[in-house]
């Protein structure tokens, strides 16, 4: 055994079982998708770095995240990347594909890379779905059912939905009279504990009335949690009335619809990335998945001017999650067809019975491997016979076995079992 693995750090083998969890997720989100109307796309892995730093979604932590190294062409080479990001990439092709559409609505399994230190995590891959068009306030609607029901449909509920609105905080440090890349700065201070960063503020609004701790610190239920934070603070921040609004139309809807949702003022990341609600997915008591609106985000893609929202899940955490290999892998009746000999004619007629037996539905394996036990359902025998090369059929479960001459009976036998899909 090898003392240190020659596999890069970060990066993840998948075996068997873990593949059959990762597809049974992408099963699940893909045909979701598609019964809610939106369409595959896929982007490519590598894409110029300034297509991120124009679009000013790279912080400068994530900026420090990246891969990038120059794309060498004789001495025009550019700075490329691997996309540390699925939407950025969508909303290009967006651009150059697709935007005579009035609306689009587009999804992707797709891998992402981002630097992390040691041994974690550097690849990871993302569901994601994007519904660019002026479809607020039913867009939103829309996306978290679609995500909850991918969740449901994987065992992991019951599903709880976080809502934000990055607008609310930042109504409160516009009123404080902060330019918008002071805004941010403010706001990440607040994120990394230091209050002095809410004193600094508080001393900018001496009318608030009360204390911003409770906007940062307080979350809750239901529109009513919403109305409580208009009332304490509305009066000496008016902008905060729009981002409100937003926030309880969406909560009142989903809540009509059974969807329980918890509501959050403010801890939302990538504050300047996101213009409108900001959703988040727990499952199992772990995030997996999340997103939002991100209204300028086309625009600075080169792009028009129009509203946009989405959100991506885990693929890599959610095939962990999954609650056992057994569901994750949908069962399928195994037959194993087992040459008698060598001979070039029965090895041949045990190949040719392979396509007629996948066609009703069977998963077969021909035994490669002489004499090896077998654990399938059935198992099929071939081998000469006086009237040329004959069939005997053996079911393990009712240990019972059958001959015959020809391919069809063999076939019409297994169809009246039952167990074939």
């Amino acid at each position: 055994m090898l003392e240190e693995s020659p596999r890069c750090r970060g990066m993840r083998d998948l075996l068997p079982a873990d593949m059959a969890r990762f597809r049974r997720v992408e099963e699940v989100f893909r045909t979701a998708c598609r019964a809610w109307g939106y369409q595959e796309v896929r982007t490519p892995t590598i894409e110029h770095l300034h297509l991120f730093t124009a679009a000013g979604t790279l912080s400068p932590q994530m900026l420090g995240r990246v891969y990038s190294f120059l794309d060498w062409d004789g001495w025009s080479g550019e700075r490329v990347v691997l996309r540390p990001d699925a939407t950025i990439p969508t909303a290009r092709l967006f651009v150059e594909h697709l935007q005579q559409e009035k609306l689009a609505k587009l999804f992707y399994i797709q891998n992402v890379f981002r630097f992390a230190e040691g041994d974690e995590p550097r690849e990871g891959w993302q569901c994601g779905v994007e519904l660019i068009g002026d479809t607020q306030p039913r867009g939103e609607v829309e996306l978290i059912l679609l995500a909850c029901q991918t969740l449901e449909r994987l065992g992991l509920g019951p599903v709880e939905v976080r809502l934000f609105h990055p607008g609310i905080v930042r109504s409160v440090l516009a009123q404080a009279g902060l330019e918008r890349a002071d805004q941010v700065r403010v706001y990440d201070r607040i994120l990394d504990g230091d209050l002095t960063a809410l004193a600094e503020v508080e001393e900018r609004l001496p009318s608030l009335g009360a204390p911003l701790r409770l906007l940062f610190e307080g979350e809750g239920a239901g529109s009513a949690y919403l109305a409580n934070l208009g009332s304490t603070f509305q009066k000496a921040v008016p902008q905060m009335a729009r981002p409100l609004e937003e926030l309880a139309t969406l909560v009142d809807t989903l809540s009509a619809l059974g969807c329980r949702c918890q509501v959050a003022a403010a801890l939302v990341g990538s504050f300047e990335y996101y213009t409108g609600p900001v959703f988040r997915f727990v499952a199992n008591g772990e995030r997996v998945g999340g997103g939002g609106r991100y209204d300028g985000l086309i625009a600075l893609a080169g792009g028009p001017d129009v509203a946009a929202s989405g959100f991506a899940l885990d693929a890599t955490k959610l095939a962990r999650l999954l609650p056992s290999l057994e569901e994750a892998i949908p069962r399928q009746e195994v037959v194993c067809v087992r040459p008698a000999s060598d001979r070039a004619d029965v090895v041949a007629t045990a190949f040719a019975a392979i396509g007629p037996l996948q066609q009703l539905g069977l998963q077969t394996e021909v035994a490669l491997v002489r004499d090896a036990p077998s654990a399938c359902r059935w198992e099929v025998t071939v081998k000469p016979s006086a009237k040329g090369i004959g069939y005997s059929l053996y079911d393990r479960i009712k240990k019972r076995r059958r001959t015959f001459a020809r391919l069809d009976d063999l076939l019409a036998a297994l169809e009246a079992t039952g167990g074939v899909s």
